[in-house]
């Protein structure tokens, strides 16, 4: 027979096991909420990315997200990556898109490297020219060198998330820029697939007072993402997705301040540069 106080440890023991469940339940649901952003107000792409294919874009839950933050964060295997290069993230802003100085015609290729290793884009002047254009300039401006990429989806969708030299999903160069290329043969079945390169935006897909907002974020598909065709694909990634596969190994932990889900490795971009071929 049970006894009285081998009864309420059982039940306790429950009590405390459900608790577990319901926190564990609400991180994971704060983790898929935000996902991508590139908007001066911080707007977040909410509840991951089959949900908003149907239901649009929602703020977070604040009662969620401060269940979220109460959970004990759990150990963190070791940084995969190293140390930052000296310098400071770019503080320059314009009024205004860069005058357009691609050829459409040419080939361009990026290099991003960063403290986790190098990435190698082959960008689509001829498809997306005014966002190829934008990032070239960026890039020549120094705009991207010593920036953090501040948001690491691995639930969903699965993206790493830069441009911002805030490291916040705040930053913006002052400006924006038309979508372009949404109905890339590429993104089939509202699939971005592994490889992608494509633009952050504000897009809350509801009003189209809203597009045409992309700035200076871009995220890297390290893996087939569903998500619909409202980010502008201006690129493929030719090398470093084993750096990508390196940093989402290592994880993310959602900020309770900015809700984003930092990748837990130190990925910043020492540098960036763009070169026609």
């Amino acid at each position: 027979m049970v006894s009285k106080d081998q009864r309420r440890r059982q039940l306790a023991r429950e009590k405390y096991e459900r608790q577990q469940q319901r926190r564990s339940t609400a991180q994971q649901k704060t983790k898929r909420r935000h996902v991508i952003t590139a908007s001066v107000a911080a707007v977040t792409l909410a509840a991951g990315a089959a949900v908003y294919a149907s239901a649009g874009l929602a703020g977070g839950n604040d009662q969620e997200a401060g269940r979220a933050a109460a959970t004990p964060t759990p150990s963190r295997a070791p940084d995969p990556c190293n140390r930052p290069a000296k310098g400071t993230p770019s503080k320059k802003t314009w009024s205004k898109e860069p005058a357009m100085s691609v050829d459409t015609s040419a080939s361009y290729t990026a290099k991003l490297t960063t403290t986790c290793g190098t990435i190698d884009l082959k960008l689509d002047a001829g498809k997306a020219p005014h966002t190829v254009n934008s990032f070239a300039f960026l890039a020549g401006q120094g705009y991207f060198d010593h920036s953090k990429c501040h948001r690491l989806v691995d639930q969903g969708i699965h993206v790493l998330q830069c441009g911002d030299p805030k490291g916040t999903g705040r930053g913006t160069p002052g400006y924006t820029i038309p979508d372009e290329n949404l109905k890339d043969p590429r993104l089939k079945g509202g699939v971005y697939p592994a490889g992608t390169v494509a633009m952050a935006n504000r897009y809350d897909g509801a009003s189209d007072k809203t597009r045409n907002s992309g700035g200076s974020q871009f995220f890297l598909v390290y893996q087939d993402s569903k998500l619909p065709p409202n980010y502008t694909p201006f690129g493929t990634i030719t090398g470093g997705m084993d750096v990508l596969q390196k940093i989402a190994k290592a994880g993310s932990t959602t900020d309770p301040q900015t809700r984003n889900t930092a990748p837990n490795a130190t990925v910043v971009i020492d540098k960036a540069s763009v070169k026609k071929s």
